[in-house]
């Protein structure tokens, strides 16, 4: 199965835009043989950057001007916003992982998650999971999401399960794919460097499956000129605000391709999925490793709710 790790900018804060982008990504990722093509965090519009430089209570007025052109930015599942990624998956009948900013379209209709989908080679959604934990200033941007998309989906290409950037870090969130039988984990995210690439080795070796790290890239030049305080934020128009790094990791921890450091591009690289279950001859945690009469894990995937109508779901 070949894998495509997308690692570009998107058209920061512009929703059709970069959706259109990422259309001609996976169109050049297909014709490379591209069986999975995989973006980064938050890629549709952008990832909120700015939250990491804008100052606690003190930046009010512009949080709000930002929040505004990102809700303005977010992709609402009911609508056609993604019908043109959908359309470009059942083109050439691949497998398709993406984050994005999510806008509720239930509820308050206001609530952005950070989400990340999968979309089938037939073009329909077969999976989306809302980050369970924002982190740290990130909690200003994002609501908490739900387990119902905690899980792995099976696709031509694999058992595919996705945990977004720190969600990485909760041993639990992943012990829950790993007893789904996940063969290709993969962590999009904001993250970067030596210590970060070291965490998703570990998971690779704990979990025994194939890692893919997708990493965010941003440069200065990347942020729009009508970039709210850009002059203050993003003075430097080639900075590299994030690097990128995305990485492809063996079943026992083994970096096989990248990782991909301050590069535009796509990263290749042809999986064999046997090699995920012949990895947990010596160790498999959920299952002869496991010790299921001294620690059991619960979860709780029913959809979480604000409100229960008593005439039945909200439409």
């Amino acid at each position: 199965m070949k894998l495509a790790v997308v690692q570009s900018p998107p058209v920061f804060l512009d929703k059709r835009a970069t959706i259109d982008l990422a259309v001609d990504l996976v169109d050049q990722a297909a014709a490379g043989g591209a069986e999975l093509v995989v973006f980064t965090e938050a890629f549709i519009p952008g990832y909120p950057a700015w939250v990491w430089r804008l100052r606690p209570g003190g930046d009010w007025g512009l949080s709000e001007q930002l929040h505004e052109r990102l809700l303005h930015g977010a992709v609402q599942l009911k609508s056609d916003d993604l019908d043109p990624l959908y359309a470009v998956a059942g083109k050439h009948q691949l497998t398709i992982v993406c984050g994005i900013q999510e806008r509720d379209d239930n509820f308050s209709r206001a609530t952005l998650y950070n989400s990340v989908i999968v979309i089938g080679p037939d073009g329909t959604l077969l999976n989306r999971h809302r980050k369970l934990m924002p982190t740290n200033p990130e909690r200003m941007v994002w609501g908490f999401g739900d387990a119902t998309g905690l899980k792995v989906v099976d696709t031509p290409a694999g058992r595919i399960g996705t945990l977004l950037c720190w969600e990485n870090y909760m041993p639990l969130a992943r012990y829950a794919l790993y007893a789904q039988g996940v063969e290709i984990y993969i962590a999009p995210t904001y993250d970067s460097g030596d210590g970060w690439i070291g965490s998703l080795q570990h998971i690779a070796r704990e979990g025994r499956c194939w890692v893919i790290g997708s990493g965010n890239l941003l440069r200065g030049q990347d942020i729009p000129d009508d970039f709210p305080d850009k002059d203050r934020l993003y003075p430097v128009s080639d900075e590299w605000i994030n690097p990128g790094d995305s990485v492809v990791i063996a079943p026992g921890g083994e970096i096989v391709a990248g990782p991909f450091h301050q590069k535009i591009g796509i990263l290749s690289y042809e999986i064999d999925l046997e090699k995920v279950a012949s990895a947990k001859r010596a160790l498999d945690i959920v299952g002869h490793y496991s010790r299921p009469d001294i620690f059991t894990l619960q979860v709780n995937n029913t959809k979480q709710s604000p409100v229960d109508f008593s005439n039945g779901a909200v439409n």
